[in-house]
C-alpha cells in the first residue's frame, strides 16, 4: 500500500508564488486522490509488491493497464514534483557543473528558462513539463495527463506540474506568470544537481 509522502516544507514555504491555500489542495486532495485510486487498483494483483517506478514502467503503454498507470504516474509525478521546489526563502546557488551542463544543451541559462517557459506555457490542456536526461544530452519534455519520463526510458530532472489545479486558485487563466513565477523563485537547484550527479 503506498501512502502520501510527506511535503519537505510547510504548506506556508511556497507563498507568495504558490499559496498556502492551493497547496493544500493539490497536496491534500488531488496527490492524496491519486494514491487512494492507485492502491485500490492494484490491491490482490501482481503489481500491489511493486516499487511505484516498476509499477509505471510496467503498465505504460498497455491500454487495458491505463487506469494504473494513470494514477501511478500522478503519484511519482507528484512526489517529485514537491521536491523540486524550494522554500521561498532559501537560495540554493545553481551548481556549476549543471549550469555547464546547461548552456552547452541551450546556449545559455536564460535561453534554458526561456525554452522551459515557452513548452510550459504552450503545452495544450493538462501536464507536465520537464528537464530530462537522455544519455548524457539534457532535453525539456512535455507530457500529457499522467504521461512522464520513465515511460520513456528517460531520467528526469527536474518538474513543473501544469495542470490548472496547480496554479488556478493563484493566477486563474494566467499561467505564463505561474511559470514564470516558479522558473525564478522555487527551483530547487540542489535537488535538481543530485538527480543530475546520480
Amino acid at each position: 500500500m503506498f501512502t502520501l509522502s510527506l511535503l519537505p516544507y510547510k504548506e506556508t514555504a511556497l507563498e507568495p508564488y504558490i499559496s498556502a491555500k492551493t497547496l493544500s489542495f493539490h497536496y491534500s486532495k488531488h496527490h492524496q486522490a491519486y494514491i487512494d485510486n492507485l492502491n485500490k487498483f492494484i490491491a490482490s494483483t501482481e503489481l500491489e509488491k511493486e516499487s511505484l517506478e516498476n509499477i509505471v514502467k510496467i503498465t505504460a503503454g498497455q491500454l487495458e493497464k491505463a487506469v494504473i498507470f494513470n494514477n501511478a504516474a500522478q503519484v511519482y509525478n507528484h512526489d517529485f514534483f514537491w521536491k523540486c521546489l524550494k522554500p521561498t526563502m532559501e537560495t540554493p546557488a545553481i551548481d556549476t557543473e549543471l549550469e555547464k551542463a546547461l548552456i552547452i544543451a541551450f546556449g545559455s541559462l536564460a535561453n534554458f528558462y526561456k525554452e522551459f517557459q515557452a513548452a510550459a506555457t504552450n503545452l495544450f490542456g493538462s501536464g507536465w513539463v520537464w528537464l530530462v536526461q537522455d544519455g548524457k544530452a539534457l532535453k525539456i519534455m512535455k507530457t500529457n495527463d499522467a504521461d512522464n519520463p520513465l515511460a520513456h526510458g528517460l531520467k528526469p530532472l527536474f518538474v513543473l506540474d501544469v495542470w490548472e489545479h496547480a496554479y488556478y486558485l493563484d493566477y486563474q487563466n494566467r499561467r505564463a506568470d505561474f511559470v514564470a513565477a516558479v522558473l525564478q523563485n522555487l527551483i530547487n537547484w540542489n535537488f535538481v544537481a543530485a538527480n543530475w550527479r546520480a
